[in-house]
């Protein structure tokens, strides 16, 4: 293995795991071109794994031999190299908070950046961009409420609120009631209701 490989290969080695790896953040180690050309080798060697274009991940070493690290810390740490806010699907959080059965297939995921997929050994994530209200309450149980809402639509958002009127607390049905301004009209007539009406 070359030098640049090398080294590349031990800086990877102190990252935790999931870190992405970006080919700009390497050019203190060599030009643009020779940095890709080392990528290229460490992953034809099983070294790292191509996730995107110019980002990479190191496959976790485990008791029973390499393995892709899990989708979501690989979401997690693309979006934070990105700069981006990401969120589960809607179809996940509906899941999670018992409104569907339906477990969802595909690893899906709101982004605030553009669309696009990434690849996590044979498993495809898929990034959708999301309008800017379904990140607002990002990272909380009340952001997952609007998120599994959106994804029900307006036709069945009326028997979904029924049900979360018994789960939740009131106290995230303020919170939800805070960003209505920013919610679509459909939505925002929704939780107004719940609101007033109790």
């Amino acid at each position: 293995m070359n030098t640049l490989a090398t080294t590349i290969l031990a800086h990877t080695e102190k990252l935790p795991e999931g870190a992405p790896i970006c080919a700009k953040e390497l050019l203190h180690l060599g030009g643009r071109a020779a940095v890709d050309q080392a990528l290229s080798r460490l992953v034809k060697r099983g070294h790292l794994l191509r996730v995107g274009r110019g980002v990479y991940v190191r496959p976790v070493e485990g008791r029973f031999g390499a393995r892709p690290p899990s989708t979501s810390q690989v979401v997690e740490a693309f979006a934070g190299l990105k700069g981006e806010t990401v969120v589960p699907h809607g179809a996940a959080a509906a899941n999670r908070l018992g409104l569907t059965s339906q477990v969802p297939i595909r690893a899906v995921y709101l982004t605030s950046g553009p669309s696009r997929r990434l690849t996590v050994g044979s498993q495809t994530i898929e990034l959708r961009h999301a309008p800017r209200w379904q990140f607002v309450l990002a990272g909380r149980r009340s952001g997952e409420v609007l998120h599994a809402l959106a994804w029900l639509g307006p036709e069945r958002v009326g028997e979904a609120l029924a049900v979360l009127k018994r789960k939740l607390p009131r106290s995230e049905w303020e919170e939800i009631a805070s960003v209505r301004s920013i919610l679509p009209t459909w939505l925002a007539e929704e939780v107004s209701e719940i609101i007033v009406n109790g």
